[in-house]
């Protein structure tokens, strides 16, 4: 996963950078106006919580965890593969939406996890490829 994530990364500084110097002005525009279209939450189960602790609360989380993904709040989820939790994609339009659904759930609220969250958009840089010469 953090393989992953340097090289998307790498590839969007490589861009941003190949636009600002192609087009100052569309770089100066990407950099003062970039659209969340969603945010990604990486979701680890704290230091000193037990997994019994987690599984108590499991049929709660996995329920609201559902309706949420009914209705439209979650795009995409993930088990991480060290099994320490879970990564969501959240249609939201920031990060201060994400933190309240995450917070209202049963294991946010009973702060038994840590999250990271991630504003993701569009890959602006590609609005090079799409300016006319």
């Amino acid at each position: 996963m953090k393989a992953i994530r340097n090289i998307a990364v790498a590839l969007t500084l490589t861009l941003a950078v190949a636009t600002s110097v192609a087009n100052p002005s569309l770089g100066q525009e990407q950099a003062s106006s970039p659209a969340t279209t969603g945010v990604i939450v990486v979701v680890a189960v704290k230091a000193g919580v037990t997994r019994d602790q987690v599984m108590a609360t499991m049929p709660a989380e996995i329920q609201q965890t559902v309706q949420l993904y009914l209705n439209g709040k979650i795009r995409e989820w993930y088990s991480r593969s060290d099994g320490r939790g879970v990564v969501f994609l959240l249609d939201t339009k920031d990060v201060a939406e994400a933190h309240a659904i995450m917070d209202g759930l049963p294991l946010g609220k009973q702060n038994m996890v840590d999250d990271e969250f991630i504003a993701v958009g569009p890959l602006m840089p590609l609005r090079m490829l799409m300016a006319k010469p």
